[in-house]
């Protein structure tokens, strides 16, 4: 049966490789008689008009060309309904991609998932701020330390990829001062100085760190890591172990598993898979089998 299939194009995404392959990805797509329509917006705040219309008059599946902030952004319109979430990886990070289980496919392979039609559900983040913006995420919402380089990564143009986020994390680090957090995880009231706290609905943020080292995207649940107050120095030896997961066991790093986060801190900002959600405080819960994507059969 001929599907509608939208297709969100990000050129701005992946250094340019989302404006070499586009032309080829659409060709691929409509290789078996579907209705592909392209959807590319001016600005970010058109591009999610055009896709919340597209979603509004019926899509089969959205699909995400780029990266994190595009697979972000089409995400914004799937979730409860019934359109399937597509993802073509070709972002400098790919974490959500990762986390689907879609992070080597390549371009070509996500492209025949995509035609295959196969597809699982996944638990999403919600993330609601005080004046009552909602934004959805997959993989991790930060907050301190975290989302400090996050901004200074987004004005950055050089390098790309991890190491982009490596030299933004280093200049953060020679400002940053501990912050003082108030949360509310599930029924534990938590006050402590700490230098960032991320909440996981999966577990990698930043291309491939595994901040929340076995966050299930199926289980309902949201992990918590809370970096304590440590030195410059210590902080620096604890980085290079976000890679592994293995920062979890270093004594300055507290988890929890719970089902609801709230969390306020004076003059922070809340990212969500990398994209800036709004200044806290902001409450967490998740979207059981929120959203379905198109994923290897």
């Amino acid at each position: 049966m001929k599907r509608r299939i939208g297709v969100l194009i990000n050129p701005s995404s992946g250094g340019g490789r989302v404006t070499r392959h586009s032309a080829e990805v659409l060709r691929g797509l409509a290789s078996r008689g579907d209705e592909v329509l392209a959807i590319q917006g001016d600005t970010e705040a058109h591009a999610r008009e055009l896709v919340e219309q597209a979603v509004s008059e019926g899509l089969d599946a959205l699909v995400a060309v780029g990266g994190d902030g595009t697979v972000h952004l089409a995400l914004q319109s799937v979730v409860g309904t019934d359109t399937a979430l597509g993802i073509v990886p070709l972002g400098t990070g790919n974490d959500a991609a990762t986390t689907v289980g879609l992070g080597k496919i390549g371009r070509a392979g996500a492209v025949s998932v995509i035609l295959a039609g196969h597809s699982r559900k996944f638990d999403v983040g919600r993330v609601e701020t005080a004046d009552a913006t909602v934004r959805h995420f997959l993989c991790v919402m930060s907050s301190g330390f975290d989302s400090g380089a996050n901004e200074r990564a987004n004005a950055m143009s050089w390098p790309s990829g991890t190491a982009l986020y490596i030299r933004a994390m280093l200049s953060e680090l020679r400002t940053f001062r501990p912050i003082a957090y108030r949360a509310v995880l599930d029924d534990e009231v938590v006050v402590r100085d700490g230098m960032m706290v991320s909440v996981g609905n999966g577990p990698l943020f930043g291309g491939g760190m595994k901040v929340c080292d076995g966050a299930d995207v199926h289980d309902g649940m949201l992990d918590v890591v809370w970096l304590n107050t440590v030195s410059r120095r210590r902080l620096l030896a604890i980085f290079p172990k976000v890679y592994s997961g293995k920062h979890l066991n270093d004594p300055a790093v507290q988890t929890w598993r719970v089902r609801s986060v709230s969390l306020e801190a004076p003059g922070q900002v809340a990212y969500a898979d990398g994209e800036p959600v709004g200044p806290l405080p902001v409450t967490v819960t998740t979207v059981p089998d929120g959203v379905r994507v198109l994923v290897p059969g």
